[in-house]
């Protein structure tokens, strides 16, 4: 979809189409709930909290302005919700192992052997993601399996711009060390 149609989409609802909500949604609900399950650890709160921001989305849709990109004004919503939950809990959970069948999409590679092995390196990724202190396990995600780039997430997270690329280079390093040797 287009940033155009993204647009369309989002002025039919500020015109009182509430059916088009549901594109969006739907384009957007998987990303949404892994930024929740990166900084929440537990699926069904993550589920609670990615449900709470679309709520929160819908009803402030008419102050989205279409400066930037639709997803990046959403994700915002979908971290301030996540921080907001994380403060009323008062301490972060212990990790919990993310559901793998939520990542292992690759139903389009022609060869089972292919597609096993492209499922073990991804659950070995997922785990060293999740090992990851829960602040760099977001901005990694938010950076390579959202590719948004460092301003994006310097808007998201309200997080400076050298702060996003330190703790991305001590992630990426991180994830290099364990990872070493397995993929």
């Amino acid at each position: 979809m287009t940033h155009i149609e993204e647009q369309e989409y989002i002025q039919r609802i500020k015109d009182g189409d509430s059916n088009a909500y549901a594109f969006l949604v739907d384009k957007y609900k998987n990303m949404a709930y892994t930024i929740a399950l990166k900084m929440i650890k537990d699926p069904a709160e993550a589920e609670d909290a990615a449900q709470e921001s679309f709520i929160k989305a819908y009803e402030a849709i008419r102050s989205f302005k279409g400066d930037g990109k639709f997803s990046t004004w959403l994700y915002t919503i979908v971290y301030r919700t996540c921080l907001a939950l994380i403060r009323q809990r008062k301490a972060m959970p212990v990790s919990e192992k993310p559901p793998d069948e939520y990542y292992n999409r690759y139903d389009d590679q022609p060869h089972k052997l292919e597609k096993m092995q492209q499922e073990e390196k991804s659950k070995y990724i997922n785990r060293a993601i999740n090992e990851l202190p829960a602040n760099e396990a977001i901005l990694v995600t938010l950076y390579y399996m959202n590719e948004n780039t460092i301003k994006e997430i310097n808007e998201i997270t309200g997080q400076s711009t050298a702060n996003i690329k330190v703790q991305l280079f001590r992630a990426r390093k991180k994830l290099e060390q364990k990872l070493s040797g397995l993929i």
